[in-house]
């Protein structure tokens, strides 16, 4: 996955971006700018690598993006027509500076810049007969399986853009890939469709990016949606677009529109916010309740709470206050951590609850630790009922394609019924997003969708080795090491 260990216990999410400047100023003050507005994707490393006349200067480290490019920093940077940049989460034995990206590939033919989102679901196989064939890796991400592959084709093809063809031919899973060769600009999206990847125009320049938020950070104008199976290259002689010959249904993950994006950005023709309002309509409609005001989770529980209000005629309110400069609790390693984040993340507005029945609105009950402590918030502060709405269906089964959810070890859903979760987390009623929903919620998207954690449905192969097999977890063992001594 982007930046992200098909070989981890836990998968992440990601956001990248890459821009080609025809002439005139530097490329670092947009890559810097798109990488703020995607840092809801990614907050563990981030990184950028500027390409000038064919020479690629890359800055990548651990922390998130106003930490790691400081102004001198920034300023220590080459000037160059040529940028991509990502920034990743961290998982469970990944949190080093070799994993963090852009990936910095030397080669016969020149250097390569890599950032990736997503996840492979062959990279196991493919690390393995490369390695086999005298290979040496230096992180455990899948991405640097990307970068080998594609680098060995090149090597062959006439063309990068022929070599990234080429390698996706091999390649399984969800990518969404920004690369930079000595004189080119590739973007590329897996034949699925599971990671969102744009276009944009600024001047006259082309960007690309995960999410539209990114180029409104920078004053581009959004173009069009990279399609399923797409290369687009861009050089001095323009912009072309190359597609694979297999073709199959797109797959956009659903929990983009969930959960993962920001509420401001556009995905395949379809608003978030207004796909997070929508979900919370279905909820009232399938969940209705006598309650006195309704309250959403920070941040994109509030969207579906505003939805949930709107369509019951239960007033809205402010029941949080979100430390901002708080991560993900969703993404976070350990359960301690995980919890240590809900008390430094949420506070609540004791006046806006107190003596209420209240409809508490979030995205989504994956482990049910968090669900649980912000139940016992509002209970603390006075509310007199908690009935909990899930703008998402219960998670039961794993992800392979590059979200937190890799076995259903922690999975609340795959192992208690709707109402042994209700009794767990402390809510008098618990009510979770239909299956139908879901495909309603995109009103307009030009898209299928991915629901295999809901479904246990797949819509591309899965691992053929297993977390949990015997080879596998070898295979873990001997890679947490090689992090553990990094």
């Amino acid at each position: 996955m982007a930046g992200c260990e098909v070989f981890s216990k836990l998968h992440e999410e990601c956001g990248v971006f890459g821009i080609f400047r025809h002439n005139g100023d530097s490329v670092v003050p947009e890559t810097y700018r798109a990488l703020y507005a995607l840092q809801h994707r990614g907050q563990e490393s981030c990184g950028i690598a500027v390409n000038r006349d064919g020479v690629i200067t890359c800055h990548k480290d651990l922390g998130l993006v106003n930490d790691v490019f400081t102004r001198d920093t920034l300023e220590k940077m080459p000037e160059g027509s040529i940028a991509v940049g990502h920034c990743r989460y961290a998982t469970s034995g990944g949190h080093n500076r070799g994993n963090a990206q852009p990936l910095l590939i030397n080669h016969l033919k020149g250097q390569m810049a890599l950032c990736h989102n997503g996840n492979l679901t062959n990279a196991f196989p493919l690390r393995e007969e490369f390695e086999l064939g005298g290979a040496i890796f230096h992180t455990t991400t899948d991405s640097e399986v990307i970068a080998y592959l594609i680098t060995r084709e090149r090597l062959r093809a006439p063309s990068i853009e022929a070599a990234v063809l080429a390698a996706m031919e091999r390649m399984e899973g969800a990518y969404s890939l920004v690369l930079t060769s000595p004189t080119k600009l590739i973007a590329a999206r897996d034949p699925r469709g599971f990671r969102p990847l744009c276009m944009g125009e600024l001047d006259g320049d082309v960007v690309f990016a995960s999410e539209t938020c990114a180029l409104d950070a920078i004053g581009a104008t959004f173009v069009r949606d990279i399609e399923p199976g797409e290369v687009v290259r861009v050089s001095k002689e323009g912009v072309q677009s190359y597609r694979l010959d297999k073709q199959y249904p797109s797959s956009l993950c659903v929990f983009e529109f969930i959960y993962f994006a920001r509420p401001d950005s556009v995905i395949e023709g379809a608003s978030v916010h207004e796909a997070r309002l929508r979900a919370g309509a279905y909820l009232a409609l399938d969940h209705p309740v006598d309650a006195d005001i309704v309250v959403g989770v920070p941040d994109s529980g509030i969207d579906a709470a505003l939805g949930y209000a709107r369509q019951s005629g239960i007033p809205y309110g402010v029941g949080f206050i979100k430390n901002r400069y708080i991560g993900r609790t969703f993404i976070q390693p350990t359960q301690k951590q995980r919890a240590d984040q809900v008390r430094l993340k949420l506070n609540v507005l004791a006046n806006t609850v107190r003596g209420k029945r209240v409809v508490l609105v979030d995205d989504s009950i994956v482990r049910g630790t968090t669900a649980a402590r912000i139940v016992r918030l509002l209970r603390e502060a006075g509310a007199t009922e908690v009935h909990m709405r899930l703008s998402a269906p219960p998670f039961i089964s794993p992800c392979y394609f590059g979200t937190d959810i890799d076995s259903v070890e922690g999975l609340i859903a795959y192992h208690h019924t709707v109402e042994e979760i209700r009794q767990i987390i402390g809510v008098d009623t618990l009510g979770y997003l239909s299956l139908a929903a879901c495909d309603k919620l995109a009103a307009g998207a030009k898209c299928g969708f991915c629901k295999g954690c809901f479904t246990g449905e797949y819509p591309a192969p899965i691992p053929k080795e297993e977390p949990g097999s015997a080879k596998f977890e070898r295979y873990l063992s001997r890679k947490t090491d090689i992090e553990e001594s990094a």
